[in-house]
C-alpha cells in the first residue's frame, strides 16, 4: 500500500531558529538533535542534511551573529577616526542592540560563557577581535586623557557591556507592564541613563557634555 505520509521540507532558516530557542532554554549540553528536530517540525534524520551534529549547529548560529559585529566595533577602533571616545563607547553599545537584540540568541550564548568545553572555547576566540578592537578604544581614551588613569580597559567593557546585555533582557518587558512607554523608546531612554551613569565613573571629566546622545522620550508611570 502506498504511503500518504507527507514530505516535509526543512528549511535551514527555520532549523537554526528551532535550535536557538532550544539551546536557549537547555543550553548546549541539555539540547539534543531529536528536540531540535520536534521543535522545528521535522524528522531528525532531516536536520543531518545540514549539520553532523548540534555542534554544528551552534557554530553556524555564531557565525550569522558574530562577524557582522566584530566587523563594526573594529571599524571604531580605526585610529584614524577623529570621535570622542565617549561617542565610541556609546556606537559600542548600539552594535551590541543591533547584533544581540534576540533574547534567545543571547541566552543561548550566556549559557555557554565559562564552560570551559570545545564550543565555549570557539565562542571566545570568535569574540577575540571584537574584545581586541574595544580594549584598543579605551587604551586610546586613557592615553589622551579622556578616562581616568588606572582604569583596566577589560574592567571598563565588562560594565559596558554587562549592563547592556541586563537592559535588553529587563527594560522592554518592564515598560510593558508598568508603563504608557514603547518598549523601544524605555531601552533607548534606560541605555542612555545608563550610559550617563557609567560615564560618569570613568570619565576624568565627568561633565563633559555628550551631544550625540538622543533626546530621552518621556516615561508616563500608570
Amino acid at each position: 500500500m502506498p504511503s500518504h505520509r507527507k514530505t516535509v521540507k526543512l528549511d535551514r532558516a527555520a532549523l537554526l531558529a528551532a535550535a536557538q530557542r532550544i539551546f536557549a532554554q537547555a543550553g548546549l549540553e541539555g539540547a539534543s538533535m531529536r528536540a531540535i528536530a520536534r521543535e522545528a517540525g521535522c524528522d531528525v534524520s532531516l536536520i543531518y542534511y545540514y549539520f553532523e551534529n548540534k555542534e554544528a549547529i551552534f557554530t553556524a548560529l555564531l557565525d550569522a551573529r558574530i562577524p557582522p559585529l566584530v566587523r563594526e566595533v573594529r571599524r571604531l577602533a580605526n585610529p584614524r577616526d577623529p570621535r570622542p571616545t565617549a561617542e565610541k563607547l556609546w556606537t559600542i553599545i548600539q552594535v551590541f542592540h543591533s547584533h544581540a537584540d534576540d533574547s534567545g540568541f543571547r541566552s543561548m550564548v550566556r549559557g555557554q560563557i565559562g564552560k570551559g568545553d570545545g564550543i565555549s572555547e570557539l565562542l571566545a576566540r570568535k569574540l577575540i577581535p571584537a574584545q581586541v578592537a574595544m580594549r584598543a578604544i579605551v587604551r586610546r581614551g586613557l592615553r589622551r586623557g579622556e578616562l581616568r588613569p588606572g582604569l583596566h580597559p577589560l574592567l571598563v567593557l565588562t560594565f559596558l557591556i554587562r549592563m547592556e546585555a541586563e537592559l535588553l533582557d529587563l527594560v522592554p518587558a518592564f515598560a510593558r507592564m508598568f508603563s504608557d512607554l514603547d518598549p523601544d523608546q524605555a531601552l533607548l531612554m534606560a541605555e542612555r541613563t545608563w550610559f550617563e551613569v557609567f560615564w560618569r565613573g570613568v570619565a576624568t571629566d565627568p561633565l563633559i557634555p555628550l551631544p550625540f546622545l538622543p533626546e530621552p522620550p518621556r516615561m508616563r508611570t500608570r
